[in-house]
């Protein structure tokens, strides 16, 4: 069983903390990934590690890291994101990476550097170790994750792996599924007219309340419905809602943002379909109903069945380092291990646990981080020996 070191680990976790990397698709004054990934890149070739950057857009790299291995082996894919989500109302200082009380504070530190953090544990001991792979070793640290995942689509263009390992926070369970996500838009078309003009005028506001009722109608309807035992049902909700052109005018457009989060195997078209067919449905109700959906982004959901050999063997090394079995679930969330799967490339999810991802408090534990660092290298020597 490797031995971690746990002040280095503690001390470059806290590094990439205080690196603000915070994603531009979401806020317009985003540093991007550019410092942390270059952070990386460096430390990795101080590992010994064959090094690259892959521009995923303007300043914005992935870095792949590759240990080679000596030939015969299976080969693994070691990955998380370096991006994190605005530093905008956060308490105290987002970026100190502070220490109290076995916790690391600051933007990121869940979600998802910690995870970094462990891969580079866990590397760094099994090098310290004298391991010698046969099969390759490969580190992909990815852009954009909590936007577009431009980054993974990037990564999976160049990287083939036997398995890949992604460490996400999940307080040290095993993750083999995860929801996917489709982005609407709807749009009703009404008439414009003067406030007094009711023979004329077509309230397209009306309109798209109709196909608000449709969200409600689904969502009491599946509530009743039978769930998937890891990752419980599908869900619709209205995102943000514009339309109108005066207080004194019939307006002529609504429009209606819409964001379904889907179980695995269900795709973007499914989606298209079912709004066209209650969209046709009303129009047969109601003449002067308009409406039209739009596919704006979809992302699949993913699942992993346990026999996979990968999950075998993180399940194996977890119960190793921690003394149990790790409990096995799926996550509502959507993760970037879809685009992996869908690369042919089986991932299986385990990080650290803490709270605060997306919140106003971020913290990791070090504890867990220094666990999951002990999985990953156990999982890795097994793996690839």
């Amino acid at each position: 069983m490797a031995t971690i070191n746990t002040n280095l680990t503690t001390q470059w976790l806290q590094a990439m903390v205080q690196i603000n990397s915070v994603n531009p698709g979401l806020d317009d004054l985003g540093a991007g990934e550019a410092q942390v990934a270059q952070w990386l890149a460096d430390l990795c070739r101080a590992l010994g590690l064959e090094v690259e950057l892959q521009e995923t857009a303007r300043n914005r790299p992935n870095v792949i890291a590759r240990w080679r291995g000596t030939g015969g082996g299976q080969s693994v894919l070691l990955t998380g994101h370096t991006d994190t989500v605005s530093l905008e109302n956060m308490l105290d200082n987002p970026l100190d990476g502070r220490v109290e009380e076995g916790r690391l504070y600051g933007r990121g530190a869940y979600d998802m550097k910690g995870g970094l953090a462990a891969i580079l544990g866990a590397v760094e001991a099994l090098k310290r170790d004298g391991f010698q792979p046969r099969g390759e070793i490969i580190l992909g640290f990815v852009t954009d994750e909590e936007y577009l995942s431009i980054g993974m689509d990037a990564l999976v263009s160049v990287v083939r792996a036997d398995a890949a390992i992604l460490t996400e926070p999940t307080e040290l369970r095993l993750c083999v599924a995860h929801k996917g996500f489709a982005w609407v838009n709807l749009t009703t078309q009404g008439r414009a007219a003067h406030g007094s003009l009711y023979h004329t005028g077509v309230d397209a506001i009306v309109h798209m309340g109709r196909l608000l009722n449709v969200i409600e109608r689904f969502e009491k309807e599946a509530a009743l419905k039978t769930k998937s035992l890891l990752l419980g049902r599908e869900s619709i909700h209205a995102s943000m809602i514009s339309g109108g052109l005066g207080l004194s005018t019939y307006p002529d457009r609504a429009r209606l943002q819409v964001e379904h989060r889907l179980l695995p195997g269900r795709t973007g078209d499914d989606v298209v379909e079912w709004w066209q067919g209650h969209i046709d449905e009303l129009q047969r109700e109601d003449t002067r109903f308009s409406a039209e959906v739009e596919l704006e982004f979809y992302r699949p959901g993913y699942e992993i069945s346990l026999d996979a050999p990968i999950v075998q063997t993180v399940q194996r090394a977890a119960t190793a380092v921690t003394g149990q079995e790790p409990t096995i679930y799926g996550m509502w969330a959507w993760l970037d291990s879809a685009i992996l799967g869908r690369a042919g490339i089986p991932t299986v999810i385990i990080g650290p646990g803490g709270e605060g991802a997306h919140a106003a408090v971020e913290w990791v534990s070090l504890d867990d981080v220094f666990a999951c660092a002990g999985i990953i290298a156990d999982a890795v020597e097994a793996w690839t020996a």
